[in-house]
């Protein structure tokens, strides 16, 4: 991904913040957006552990956000050692699912995909799980 690609894609995700309820823009001042090209090697790591993606090669390509942490509903005093919750966008995986920089209409696909993530990811802060998510339209 070049320099000029990410600088599009984190204007698109600043407009996707911005177009947040005031609410939901207070939360995200208190739960830090990453932005990555792709998952870390570590993250890659905990995520094949714990079974959210397959161990093979290449199982994270279409791996699109990630919430770290502990959810709202699970929080309790024994959670107060942890790292607080963060909120991972992966700009790869985001292009991939919409077809890549050549598609047609690209910035339009890549706005509403990342404000999908980003509201999927806020979900998971809040305790829902994919059932959950997909319900809401937010899968």
């Amino acid at each position: 991904m070049t320099g000029a690609e990410r600088e599009r894609f984190d204007a698109l995700l600043e407009d996707a913040i911005d177009s947040l309820p005031h609410k939901v823009r207070e939360l995200l001042e208190e739960i830090p957006v990453i932005v990555l090209d792709e998952p870390t090697a570590e993250m890659k790591r905990d995520l094949a552990r714990d079974g959210t993606i397959a161990a093979e090669p290449g199982a994270d390509d279409d791996l699109m956000g990630l919430h770290s942490g502990t959810a709202l509903t699970e929080r309790s005093v024994e959670h107060s050692a942890e790292l607080p919750s963060q909120i991972h966008i992966f700009r790869e995986g985001i292009v991939e699912a919409v077809g890549g920089w050549g598609e047609p209409h690209i910035d339009d696909l890549l706005y509403e995909e990342i404000r999908i993530t980003l509201l999927h990811e806020i979900g998971h802060h809040f305790g829902l799980d994919e059932e959950d998510l997909d319900r809401l339209g937010y899968g």
